[in-house]
């Protein structure tokens, strides 16, 4: 009765504590690629207590909004992250802290008051002619002829990387206009997806039937890891002279702007073929079209002179 009275009956939990609780609940539920980010936050952690705060721990109903500051300056001073690299780690930390409040092991949350403030990035994509060069070009390695048909295969269906890699004959459906479709789900969101088959993507499907890497087996891709597929892109844009820094998700994008925006596919459409659960999302890719707008505008110019 006395310690209830004083308040010494009750467990603290401790940041790392919360850290790893949260690793053991979410492991078997939460994408490998973001439990990794996660875990990358903690050490992050780890390190700012260990470098500012002279521990290897802290108690949660320690956590103020002043270590909160500390640690976003912290991450801050990393010469490898960011502005927006640093927001993705404090957006997790306050997930952390908020997961404390729930589960009542803090009064009250030091981060709530703490905003993100993430900067908006510059959308990579291929125009027509960009898109085109890449197509045309002809390499001596035939690594990079694969990995720029598998790039290509994405520039006409939006496939993530993840999604792309893990294509198989299962994904492959007759739709109801009689012509092949996938039929996936995004790996990112578990969202369905359904994606008629354009000529070229499926000309580069088969083109890969027989390929060794994939023989024998249900894959339709033979897709690199991450970091190679990224690496060869690198030296794909250098040698067809795309100023750009291709990256694979730059397929996406090019699909969504040049593929089927361009070409006056309605939004809604477009929204369902990329797998967004908000219209908002599919339109940041209408926003960078410049030919949109003139197309738009074209339009609008006929209706005012009563031509259309």
């Amino acid at each position: 009765m006395k310690n209830w009275y004083l308040g010494t009956d009750q467990q603290h939990h401790t940041l790392l504590y919360l850290s790893s609780y949260y690793d053991e609940k979410m492991s078997g539920v939460l994408k490998y690629g973001t439990m990794k980010n996660y875990r990358t936050t903690e050490n992050y952690l780890k390190e700012y207590l260990k470098k500012q705060h002279r521990t290897s721990d802290i108690y949660l109903k320690q956590i103020d909004y002043q270590f909160t500051l500390g640690f976003e300056s912290y991450l801050r001073s990393l010469s490898r992250l960011q502005n927006n690299g640093v927001m993705k780690h404090m957006e997790r930390f306050k997930k952390l802290m908020r997961l404390a409040e729930h589960l009542n092991w803090i009064e009250k949350n030091p981060t709530v008051r703490f905003k993100l403030r993430f900067e908006q990035v510059d959308m990579v994509y291929l125009s027509k002619p960009e898109l085109e060069k890449v197509k045309s070009a002809v390499f001596e390695k035939d690594v990079l002829n694969i990995n720029r048909d598998i790039f290509v295969f994405a520039c006409y269906t939006g496939l993530p990387y993840a999604d792309a890699r893990a294509l198989s004959t299962n994904h492959l459906q007759i739709g109801k206009d009689g012509k092949k479709w996938i039929y996936t789900r995004r790996s990112k969101t578990n969202t369905a997806v359904r994606i008629p088959l354009l000529e070229e993507a499926e000309r580069i499907l088969d083109s890969f039937k027989d390929h060794p890497k994939i023989d024998g087996t249900e894959k339709l891709l033979p897709v690199y890891s991450n970091q190679k597929t990224n690496q060869y892109l690198k030296e794909i844009a250098k040698k067809a002279k795309i100023r750009k820094e291709l990256k694979f998700h730059a397929a996406r994008h090019t699909f969504a702007t040049t593929v089927i925006l361009a070409n006056r596919m309605p939004i809604e459409t477009v929204s369902k073929l990329l797998g967004h659960t908000k219209l908002s999302t599919t339109q940041i890719y209408a926003r960078v079209i410049d030919s949109k707008i003139a197309n738009d505008f074209d339009n609008l110019r006929l209706k005012l002179n009563g031509l259309k």
